[in-house]
């Protein structure tokens, strides 16, 4: 979807803070001080922070996947690498943690429609990384099983290196994912 460049703005504002704090470390108050608008003109945009949050969500998960390209543009090593690469820079280059990851923690208490749009990250990420592996060989329930590990340590790397300021530590969880 294409936005607006306030709308796009108000996006970045609170994607950055959602990373660093969840759900509920953002409000239209504080994205409008940030960057300079009214909070009725972040209302405008989106009319309810449930559409904020799904609007993240889902424009973090197009990104995201976009990034990584087709499953079978290369061979599993490659593509399983692409993936880690892009958690990789999520946490040591943006300084954050994964959009989804820090919703999926929380989703018990979102509201229905982040939830859904939290789940369909890791929805299509799960159907991402299991065409990689099945394009790799391996067999259907070896494939979703790869895919389910590999996301799980993904994200369970970047929340251990986060929670102990040590990114070597995402490096060395990860290192034979490969």
């Amino acid at each position: 979807m294409s936005y607006s460049e306030t709308a796009t703005r108000i996006l970045d504002t609170a994607e950055r803070v959602a990373r660093q704090g969840g759900y509920n470390a953002f409000s239209f108050r504080d994205i409008a001080a940030e960057i300079g608008i009214k909070s009725a003109s972040v209302h405008y945009h989106f009319p309810t922070k449930e559409d904020l949050g799904a609007a993240l969500a889902d424009r973090y998960t197009d990104r995201f996947l976009g990034a990584l390209g087709a499953p079978e543009d290369a061979d599993v090593k490659t593509m399983v690498t692409r993936y880690i690469d892009a958690c990789a820079h999520a946490l040591k280059v943006d300084g954050l943690m994964c959009l989804c990851g820090m919703f999926g923690a929380e989703i018990e208490q979102l509201p229905s429609p982040v939830a859904r749009k939290t789940r369909a990250f890791f929805e299509r990420n799960l159907a991402w990384l299991a065409a990689v592996y099945l394009a790799g060989g391996h067999t259907a329930a070896q494939s979703n099983q790869a895919a389910a590990r590999l996301i799980a340590t993904t994200e369970g790397a970047m929340i251990l290196a986060r929670a102990m300021d040590d990114h070597s530590l995402f490096d060395s969880v990860t290192a034979d994912l490969t």
